[in-house]
């Protein structure tokens, strides 16, 4: 039986891209919503749900998702922990693949990320996120930066939260803080993506960097993610399950 996607955002240029990629997949492409529509009628038709509107839409699609029993691919970012919340609660009766990025290069370097930051103390290593993106892009830090953010906290055992986060540094700041992650957005022209994490001790720095070229790369792991949560059984996930690295 063919695979029905769905597609929230539909009308963006990551929903065009979503609706070519469902096509090269095999699957068929169920309906699409744009920022009008009827969004139940879109769950109610569709085996699995793809979302990438924006972080207002994502309690209400989580929901939705979970009243018709469908997965959900999640890729808004900027989500409030509210919305967080009533995102793990849908996914304790449906499957929700809720990732930063889809691209499985990024995935990749979060989970470097994580065993770099373990291995390099904060009082030695300070941890430093840049990320540039299109001058379009509404929210900052990306959430791929407070990705990398959580993967370092994790590796030194606590969470992003507890760490700390430093941004928009500006005027006489004073020296920085042991221990908080920071944080610079830079937005401008039409960048995909662009993130380094950065490790800087007295003695050494070390810089892992990622590029996305074209937006296609988290169109192809989204529908990759659709394809593996309609197997899946409930529960929160990502794209480290989807790629078989958790």
């Amino acid at each position: 039986m063919t695979l029905r996607i769905g597609i929230a955002g539909i009308s963006g240029r990551m929903g065009k891209l979503l609706a070519e990629e469902v096509a090269a997949a095999g699957a068929e492409l169920a309906g699409g919503i744009g920022r009008e529509g009827d969004a139940g009628a879109l769950f109610a038709a569709s085996d699995v749900v793809i979302d990438f509107t924006n972080a207002a839409s994502a309690d209400a699609h989580a929901a939705l998702a979970a009243q018709h029993g469908r997965p959900l691919i999640l890729g808004s970012s900027g989500l409030s922990a509210a919305q967080e919340a009533a995102v793990a609660r849908a996914a304790e009766g449906v499957p929700v693949v809720y990732a930063a990025n889809f691209a499985p290069g990024v995935n990749l370097l979060f989970a470097l990320a994580e065993r770099m930051a373990a291995a390099l103390p904060p009082e030695q290593y300070d941890a430093e996120i840049v990320e540039m993106h299109h001058r379009q892009k509404v929210d900052a830090p990306s959430g791929t930066a407070v990705g990398l953010g959580r993967a370092v906290a994790r590796g030194r055992g606590k969470t992003l939260e507890e760490v700390g986060m430093e941004s928009g540094r500006d005027g006489h700041t004073g020296p920085r803080g042991t221990g908080p992650i920071g944080f610079a957005a830079l937005r401008g022209g039409q960048v995909v993506g662009e993130h380094t994490l950065l490790f800087a001790a007295g003695s050494e720095h070390i810089a892992l960097t990622h590029r996305a070229f074209d937006r296609r790369v988290y169109a192809t792991g989204a529908v990759r993610a659709a394809r593996w949560a309609v197997r899946q059984p409930p529960g929160l996930y990502d794209m480290k399950h989807v790629l078989g690295m958790a």
